[in-house]
Formats: structure tokens, C-alpha cells, sequence
């Protein structure tokens, strides 16, 4: 009896058929996510990236802009804006540091730190809103984190 040999690999071929495409899958997933959290985060006042704000800030109160936006992989230019409605929100406060005036620090209000409770919900809604097992998501989880470092390593 011969073995066969093993089918040749192949590189996969080009494709411009937006079904095809990963980046697609990536994105429109990013935004059915959002929606998902639309409801969720209506009744706390946050709109999807205040919520990922407030997550860090809840984690660890009185970080500077450059420290969040490293947590969230944001520019300054862009969390500015977010942390300043936050700050009109009544969340947070924003202070020039001392001994650096440059560095503008972040702390939650007692308002802030309230929210936690209220927004404890939260991941088991969107854990039901998923549609899969906790295995499932963890496995998507980590499969997008290797995806985001592989892509940051390239660019």
C-alpha cells in the first residue's frame, strides 16, 4: 500500500469581496458590539468609549490622560474631548498636576465611583446579548488580542 502525498499548500488567493475580508468581519462586528452596549449604557448616561474610560478609571482612580489612553490605546487628542463631558457629567475631575503641568490627572467623583454599582450589569448583559459560552468568547477574546499584537508589531 502507497501513502498519497499530502495535498500542496497554497497561498490563499487575493480577494476584493467584502465578504471575504477579515477587516470586515472585524469592524461590522465592532459595531454590532456598540449596539449592543447602546442599551446598556443609556440608563448609565455613557456612551461606549466613556464606559471604557470609566472601566480603567474604576480599576484605578487618579491616572493621567497619557496613562488611560495607554490603557485604551488612545491619543490624547482624543480622550480630551471624552474626558471633558465626563467631567460635565459630573465623573471626574480634571487637575493639572503639580509638579508637572503638563500632565493633566483624572479622578473619579463620588458620583464616578457610584456608577460602578450601577454598571455591574453590564458584561452579563452583553455576555447574553453574545449568544456564546463563556469559552467561546474567551477564545475569541484572546484570538483578537493576538490579532491586534501581530498587526501593532507590523505597523
Amino acid at each position: 500500500m502507497s501513502k498519497r502525498p499530502a495535498p500542496a499548500r497554497t497561498k490563499p488567493q487575493p480577494s476584493l469581496k467584502l465578504e471575504d475580508q477579515l477587516c470586515f468581519a472585524v469592524y461590522s462586528a465592532g459595531r454590532a458590539m456598540n449596539k449592543a452596549y447602546r442599551p446598556l449604557l443609556e440608563p448609565l448616561g455613557l456612551t461606549y468609549p466613556q464606559y471604557l474610560v470609566m472601566m480603567v478609571l474604576w480599576a484605578g482612580d487618579g491616572l493621567t490622560v497619557s496613562e488611560i489612553g495607554e490603557r485604551l490605546l488612545l491619543d490624547s487628542a482624543t480622550l480630551t474631548p471624552l474626558l471633558k463631558r465626563l467631567q460635565a457629567a459630573g465623573l471626574v475631575t480634571r487637575t493639572r498636576a503639580r509638579d508637572d503641568e503638563r500632565q493633566v490627572l483624572i479622578a473619579l467623583t463620588a458620583s464616578g465611583r457610584a456608577l460602578k454599582a450601577k454598571a455591574a450589569g453590564v458584561p452579563a448583559g452583553i455576555f447574553r446579548a453574545s449568544g456564546c459560552s463563556a469559552a467561546e468568547l474567551s477564545r475569541t477574546k484572546a484570538s483578537l488580542d493576538a490579532l491586534r499584537a501581530n498587526l501593532q508589531a507590523h505597523v
